[in-house]
């Protein structure tokens, strides 16, 4: 049994982690300031601290803790807000994430493993799928930030061996994405839909991204802790799907149209994303399970059940 912290654990794909850690036997401490999570995802038997990642109080629960892994997932993942106010994203995803870091090296944890971004770090890169030893140009203050934390990562590691595994998420959808303010295009189109709601398509449709069911992540994640790996694994479908097949697939499992109204794209977003997983595959032993309509029709089930108990 292992003593782990997840930061950003009340959150879509921290609170699923959480769940997954208990049940294999670890004591979990969750660190999340319910900005996107929401307290009713915690696992009871998780130990919760409500607090900000840039507080000095971070500094008291790893003494009282006395952690062996550490999981940073808490983050601003939007990139529309990271265009707008790119201080504030600095300030969460570079100075906060770095707090956790240093409390790390300070109680000599034995790992941490960072939940970065490969569908925003690479920008608009000509290898499709990108694998991870492609340049990296983010298009945005998000892809940027995430991608200075990695640097940081690496330094401690040179300078203080301090272990660490990255995993560059593709675009993660599934149950409890909608409710966590952590959205993607998936959860919204589907919330909205079985709603009766209208949603928001921004751009013609045919840019492309590479969709990974959430409990893929999480395995990834999990299995994570137990490599030795000092870089990044790109953790993805390694299929590129445009936004118009994305309607077509969630209407299909509805059984029924969707209302969606197309504006403009947004700054920051580029055209293409899709990722090699090879590298996560050789290293992990990992490959997603999870197709993208069999992981649509469980976001739709799941939508349903939890629309009902609203």
């Amino acid at each position: 049994m292992s003593n782990i912290l997840v930061t950003g654990g009340a959150g879509f794909i921290g609170s699923t982690l959480v769940d997954k850690l208990i049940l294999a036997g670890n004591k979990v401490v969750v660190v999340d300031d319910l900005s996107a999570g929401r307290k009713d995802y915690l696992n009871p038997l998780a130990k919760f601290y409500q607090l900000d990642i840039n507080s000095p109080e971070l500094e008291r629960i790893f003494q009282l803790e006395k952690f062996d892994f550490v999981y940073h997932l808490a983050a601003q993942i939007e990139i529309s807000k990271s265009v707008a106010n790119p201080l504030q994203d600095n300030q969460i995803n570079v100075i906060g994430a770095w707090n956790i870091l240093e409390n790390c090296r300070r109680q000599q944890i034995k790992k941490i493993i960072f939940s970065s971004t490969g569908g925003a770090i690479y920008g608009e890169a000509d290898e499709i799928p990108t694998k991870e030893s492609y340049p990296t140009y983010p298009l945005s203050f998000y892809g940027i930030h995430k991608l200075t934390f990695e640097k940081y990562l690496n330094s401690y590691y040179h300078l203080y061996h301090l272990d660490y595994t990255i995993l560059r998420f593709a675009n993660v959808y599934g149950p409890r994405q909608f409710k966590g303010g952590e959205a993607g295009v998936i959860a919204i189109f589907i919330d909205n839909a079985v709603r009766g709601r209208e949603s928001k398509q921004y751009g013609d449709g045919q840019q492309t991204r590479d969709f990974v069911y959430v409990d893929d992540v999480v395995q990834a994640l999990q299995s994570a802790q137990e490599i030795t790996c000092h870089g990044e694994l790109n953790i993805s479908s390694g299929v590129e799907t445009n936004l118009l097949d994305i309607r077509q697939k969630i209407e299909k499992a509805l059984g029924s149209a969707i209302i969606v109204k197309e504006l403009s794209a947004r700054a920051g977003e580029q055209r293409r994303s899709c990722l090699d997983h090879q590298r996560a595959s050789d290293v992990l032993n990992w490959y997603p399970r999870v197709d993208l309509e069999e992981g649509i029709k469980r976001t739709i089930n799941w939508t349903k059940s939890h629309l009902q108990e609203e």
